[in-house]
């Protein structure tokens, strides 16, 4: 067709016929432009692209291809949403592993950047801080463990489009300058993370907060200048300075010595450099853990500072066990800035504890460690981790390193080729997990916390679980992958809550190839359950609770995996009343994954109600043709007359979280209460003798419809012991004011006590859980039986 419509437009026409041609063929090739692109060359990224970067890469693109920008070009619309598109899926970790597994076909169209701001957005609004070195642009993934890495951090939660956020940016990136190293300083975009900022009570912008580990957060709330921030944010630099004069500078020095600490001393004179107090408190932060800051006055203490040998204002750090006789062991630092002065200490200071082959498995045997793996003197992070050991000593994890070329068997052995941090348990060499998130302080120091506590192993070929005796949940992965770091921290949680159960493990695909193409893994992340001959992929979202619920439903499933054969015996051969839902799907199909949690939840809901199934047809291709399945995913409900075994009900709501989901399920079943009129709420639950539990409502009412559905299956799990009734408050309202109902929905429970009731209200309940209510009417049914014995023996 398209060829045709060249040689047609190639033929001599009137120009009103031919400039429509020429726009289907600008459209046509604005298709095919489209079609042929991958994502990650769209963005001009790699895969191994960061979220930052993807954002940095976007907002470049959108700068120059915006429509905007580009008024004559008739395909710039058509190009730049694909950019769009682009952008929206590889920035969202979920979105982005179901594009590398699955390509496009994987994603939901409602999930694809279908729209775009104007060209003023991007240039003034899009990412502040995104290219400033000193401000860290947090997300929601890595928020928690920055914040509670034990550094202090000052947070900037700002909204894109708001004007006193952009008034306030020049004043946070000189203030961050200032403080660079003295604290973190950071930003998150409450547009890019609008639940993060609402869990954090966000509900204003710019929202300026210091967190502290352990601590609550504190807001800022003074003239936004840099003074007042620099003011604000030292008065949490806590380290002290010590004033150092003939009475204590022995019994100080002493101490520090002997804890392993050395000494910055500033030496104020008359002539020279003296450090100004501020500085000195920002150095003592800095250098908090590692080295004592004191000063000391030598107008007053003359003779002190000549038996140091000072004679004009300096600063000088004296190291662990170095003394005035040892003068090359003393560092002179001749500059004020509190910057230079940290480098140079921090460069001083001796390196971290070096293991060997010979002392490696020994000293991790029964000691849990955080060792840095490096290759010879190139690794520029190794001044940096000389802080490592303050901040984790709390935790009782020592730090080493260990030298890959001097020890290249050791490194071998353990399958480690490039730098890299490991944390050690205290159970051997062979049990050990290595960090793949930010090659920075704060995030490592989050990793071995959390790599301590849970129960993740690195997995190599002499340690992978081939011939599984044990349940084993195996994450097959890819350092570059950002999908893949950001479940590593989900993974710990969920360890935790599965200790003694099951183990976890890591696999890494681009050093164990040949292991990962064994089991036929095409993306990552791909997570394996083992479970002695099952194998089961897990498709849920990212998450602990979601790999939590995915287990639970292994062990005791909710969802029955139907094939051809058993849905013709249990689905078309249901018994009477039997009521099924099935849910059709095809494996590459972005919103059939997004389904599958949820299908698992609306199934536990429903258990006792409805069975619950699934058909595969990328599997069963043919028969779903056959049982008219043309799209997916397909939900039907087939419904409990056996006469009729084929017919069904589509699910065509808009919403597949299982709740509307149950909704729908149960809103075709027979309903188990019964709608009460005034006439017979006083005949048959004031004066009857039956127990009643009712729901009193108003048929406009949000969450009285919510409940409805949760009221029919407590009406169905209290049959036989209980009657459920539903009172119209709106049609009987004079009813609902003498059982005092003041607001919707009000659960009420009414017990028959063996004679006329006089107390009409009933009992409230306070909860809209069927399984809670259920749990209270029951307990208080077992209290009212002796009673009720009673009362029968004495009216014989």
């Amino acid at each position: 067709m398209g060829h045709r419509a060249v040689l047609e437009v190639q033929r001599p026409r009137p120009v009103q016929v031919m400039v429509p041609l020429l726009l289907v063929l600008v459209v046509l090739s604005a298709a095919v432009w489209a079609e042929s692109q991958d994502y990650y060359n769209l963005l001009k990224v790699n895969r191994e692209a960061t979220t930052r970067e993807i954002r940095q890469a976007f907002k470049k693109l959108a700068l120059t291809m915006h429509p905007d920008k580009n008024p004559g070009d008739a395909t710039a619309h058509d190009k730049f949403l694909q950019v769009n598109r682009a952008y929206e899926v590889l920035k969202d970790a979920d979105l982005r592993k179901k594009y590398d597994k699955y390509g496009e076909k994987g994603l939901d169209e409602q999930q694809q950047g279908g729209r775009y701001e104007s060209w003023n957005f991007y240039r003034y609004d899009f990412g502040i801080y995104d290219d400033d070195l000193e401000i860290i642009t947090l997300d929601s993934g890595e928020f928690e463990a920055a914040v509670n890495s034990g550094e202090i951090w000052f947070i900037n939660f700002y909204f894109p489009r708001c004007s006193h956020c952009h008034q306030l940016a020049p004043t946070w990136r000189e203030f961050a300058k200032e403080m660079d190293g003295v604290i973190r300083i950071g930003a998150v975009n409450c547009g890019d993370n609008n639940h993060l900022c609402r869990s954090k009570g966000i509900n204003s912008y710019p929202s300026l907060y210091i967190f502290r580990a352990g601590q609550r957060p504190e807001k800022f709330d003074e003239e936004r200048s840099k003074d007042s921030l620099v003011h604000f944010s030292m008065k949490f630099i806590t380290t002290s300075v010590t004033e150092l004069w003939q009475g204590n500078v022995f019994s100080e020095i002493e101490n520090a010595y002997a804890s392993g600490l050395g000494w910055l001393i500033t030496f104020c004179c008359d002539t020279g450099d003296c450090l100004e107090p501020k500085t000195r408190q920002k150095v003592a932060g800095m250098l908090d853990g590692l080295v004592k800051v004191g000063w000391m006055d030598c107008t007053s203490q003359e003779q002190l500072c000549d038996s140091f040998q000072v004679t004009s204002g300096v600063t000088a750090l004296f190291p662990p066990g170095s003394s005035l006789d040892q003068q090359g062991s003393i560092l002179w630092l001749n500059t004020l800035d509190s910057r230079e002065i940290y480098n140079q200490v921090i460069n001083h200071l001796p390196d971290l504890e070096q293991l060997t082959s010979d002392s490696f498995q020994r000293k991790l045997a029964h000691h849990r460690w955080l060792v840095s793996f490096t290759f010879g003197d190139g690794n520029a992070a190794s001044n940096e981790y000389k802080k490592l050991q303050a901040f984790l000593q709390n935790d009782h994890i020592q730090v080493g390193r260990v030298d890959c070329i001097a020890d290249s068997k050791l490194c071998q052995s353990l399958y480690i080729h490039t730098p890299c941090v490991a944390v050690f348990k205290g159970l051997g060499i062979h049990d050990f997990e290595i960090h793949h998130g930010k090659d920075v302080l704060y995030n490592i120091v989050g990793f071995a916390r959390d790599s301590v506590r849970a129960h993740v192993t690195t997995l190599r070929p002499d340690n992978f679980p081939a011939d599984r005796k044990e349940p084993w949940l195996v994450d097959f992965f890819a350092p570059w992958c950002p999908p893949c770091r950001a479940l590593l921290p989900e993974l710990r949680k969920a360890s935790i809550q599965l200790a003694g159960q099951m183990k976890f493990g890591t696999l890494d695909c681009t050093i164990h190839q040949n292991l990962c193409s064994t089991y036929n893994i095409q993306a990552y992340p791909t997570t394996v359950i083992f479970n002695g001959s099952s194998v089961h992929e897990y498709e849920g979202q990212h998450s602990a609770d979601g790999i939590l619920e995915f287990i639970q439903d292994l062990v005791s499933p909710s969802v029955l995996v139907l094939d051809p054969s058993s849905f013709s015996e249990k689905v078309k051969g249901r018994a009477e009343g039997e009521i099924w839902a099935v849910d059709f799907y095809a494996p590459w199909c972005g919103p059939c994954q997004a389904l599958i949690p949820e299908w698992r939840r609306m199934a536990r809901l429903l258990s006792g109600q409805v069975l619950v199934g699934s058909v595969d047809c990328q599997r069963f291709q043919s028969f779903c043709q056959g049982q008219s399945v043309r799209a997916y995913p397909e939900i039907r409900l087939y419904l409990g007359n056996t006469r009729q075994p084929d017919r069904y009900m589509s699910y065509n709501g808009w919403n597949r979280d299982s709740q509307s989901l149950r909704s729908w399920a149960l809103s075709s079943l027979p309903r188990a209460s019964v709608d009460l009129t005034p006439e017979s709420f006083w005949s048959q639950v004031v004066s009857g003798q039956d127990h009643w539990i009712l729901d009193f409502y108003a048929p406009w009412c949000g969450p009285c419809q919510h409940f409805a559905p949760e009221f029919e299956v407590l009406a169905r799990v209290l049959k036989g012991k209980v009657r459920a009734g539903k009172v119209d408050c709106q049609a009987h309202h004079q009813t609902c004011q003498s059982a005092g109902i003041t607001a919707y929905p009000t659960v009420r429970f009414y017990p028959y006590l063996g004679t006329r009731r006089h107390e009409h209200s009933g009992e409230h309940i306070n909860s809209r859980d069927s399984n809670v209510i259920a749990d209270i009417v029951t307990q208080r049914l077992q209290q009212l039986t002796p009673r009720l014995h009673n009362k029968r023996k004495d009216e014989l």
